[in-house]
């Protein structure tokens, strides 16, 4: 006899829906394969949104970060233009022409602050929902 027909030969149990007496109902037997069929499509879909949630996460920062500073920069500099810079402060000299004091005017200061901040939330609340896009490359770490 051959050394290959003297090997230990694989032992593959039986398993309860093929051999048990209780499971031979074919209705049964579909129901099983379809509870696993869901089961593995639910794992594939978790495992990949627990992928891609990190990666979408750092994007909507990102974007958000920048939406901002847009906006804020274009209001800043929308307000900044109704306004001089005197009426901000007042230089006091003395006799010789030298600079003795710079006074801010707090109340002015204050508005224009103000106008910023509610000119920003006004704009951010026009804008509404931006799309968000995520490349494929993305997912991969080259």
């Amino acid at each position: 006899m051959y050394k290959i027909y003297s090997r230990p030969r694989i032992c593959i149990p039986k398993t309860i829906i093929n051999e048990g007496k209780k499971f031979r109902n074919p209705k049964f037997k579909k129901t099983i394969k379809i509870i696993l069929v869901l089961l593995i499509a639910m794992s594939v879909v978790v495992i990949s949104l627990d992928a891609v949630y990190p990666i979408f996460d750092t994007i909507c920062e990102e974007k958000a970060k920048s939406i901002a500073t847009i906006i804020s920069n274009e209001e800043a500099t929308n307000v900044m233009k109704e306004h001089s810079y005197d009426e901000m402060f007042t230089i006091e000299k003395d006799s010789n022409n030298n600079i003795t004091m710079i006074k801010s005017n707090i109340i002015a200061i204050n508005e224009i602050i103000s106008d910023i901040a509610i000119k920003i939330q006004e704009e951010i609340d026009k804008r509404g929902r931006e799309d968000i896009e995520i490349a494929i490359r993305k997912f991969y770490r080259y």
